[in-house]
């Protein structure tokens, strides 16, 4: 496994982050317990989750997987922003109410005195940064804390949050969650640059676009039963037909250059200039492996001008990074 410094912090990180959105869902305890552990035999140590997944149900199995002396060998992230309840009206967003509420209920969910990485789940414009930030900066005083982070932000919300942190002496940012694959590349023309010039780690999530560079979707066949946009994420469109038609290109590339649309997707990713840790969301143990197979890939520079050519740098052909970022933006 290979280790990566996590931005400007010297924490060393595998280069894949395991995601653990499905579990409590999709997968079950007991599978979810079984790929924990057997992501940490193979050298992985990061471990990314939400409260918002599966209501909290999520971080309690990923922190009984944690139990028996695991937990201190991980580099574990948890995530707050969500709504967590349906009748409180504050029972989401990035004020102090909030944030410090789930922070504490996330920690008895993992079942850990400390949080290594607690990131915004999304931006809150209609809270003031500095209101946000001075309650992280409580939870890292009062070590519950050790790091803090953001998912899915612009580029300028992060350097006014860096700005905000040196003006008021509080800790900052030191990563960014961002959506990044084949199909939408937007942030490479302002965030990557960003992370890369502040020191900021990044954990792309989607790096399979949530299953469409897998190999199962293929032009003028229907969608698959078992795939992710059968269940949940239709009504986004991410699988519109010019997006399928463009999967159709990459498998074609991919069956020419006699690899897995999947591990060459990720491993594409892996190699990209501002990359620390993509996310790798598993439903089952079959997909953890293959997941895995991707660091035996090897991208060659004809390999990247081709892709350039298929997708070009900076553009999408599916939306996965919202670019709404205004005071009146809905998530």
């Amino acid at each position: 496994m290979e280790y990566r410094s996590f931005g400007r912090t010297g924490v060393q990180v595998s280069v894949l982050c395991l995601g653990c959105m499905l579990f409590g869902d999709d997968t079950t305890e007991a599978d979810s317990i079984e790929i924990v552990h057997r992501a940490m035999d193979d050298g992985i140590n990061f471990i990314d989750t939400a409260d918002v997944y599966s209501r909290g149900i999520s971080e309690e199995v990923t922190g009984k997987a944690l139990a028996g002396g695991r937990r201190d060998r991980v580099f574990l992230a948890t995530k707050v922003y969500n709504r967590m309840a349906d009748d409180d009206p504050n029972a989401f967003g990035s004020h102090r109410y909030h944030i410090i509420k789930g922070c504490e209920d996330s920690l008895r969910r993992l079942n850990t005195d400390h949080i290594d990485l607690y990131q915004l789940h999304r931006p809150h414009p209609a809270v003031p940064i500095d209101e946000t930030l001075r309650a992280l900066d409580d939870l890292i005083c009062q070590g519950k804390v050790r790091y803090i982070g953001t998912s899915t932000y612009g580029a300028w919300q992060i350097v006014e949050a860096l700005w905000a942190s040196k003006e008021l002496g509080l800790n900052r940012f030191i990563s960014e969650q961002p959506p990044y694959n084949l199909l939408d590349r937007r942030i490479e023309r302002e965030l990557l640059p960003m992370c890369q010039t502040y020191g900021i780690a990044t954990m792309p999530w989607a790096p399979l676009a949530g299953g469409l560079l897998s190999g199962k979707y293929r032009p003028g066949q229907p969608r698959p039963d078992d795939a992710r946009y059968a269940k949940r994420a239709a009504p986004l469109n991410r699988d519109h037909e010019g997006a399928i038609d463009q999967v159709g290109k990459y498998l074609d590339f991919c069956e020419a250059r006699g690899v897995n649309p999947a591990h060459f997707a990720v491993a594409w990713l892996l190699g990209q200039p501002g990359v620390t840790s993509p996310i790798v969301g598993p439903r089952t143990m079959a997909q953890y492996e293959d997941y895995l197979r991707a660091l035996n890939i090897t991208v060659s520079d004809e390999d990247r001008q081709a892709i350039d050519a298929l997708f070009p740098p900076g553009t999408h052909v599916s939306e996965y990074y919202k670019a709404d970022f205004g005071p009146n933006a809905r998530w």
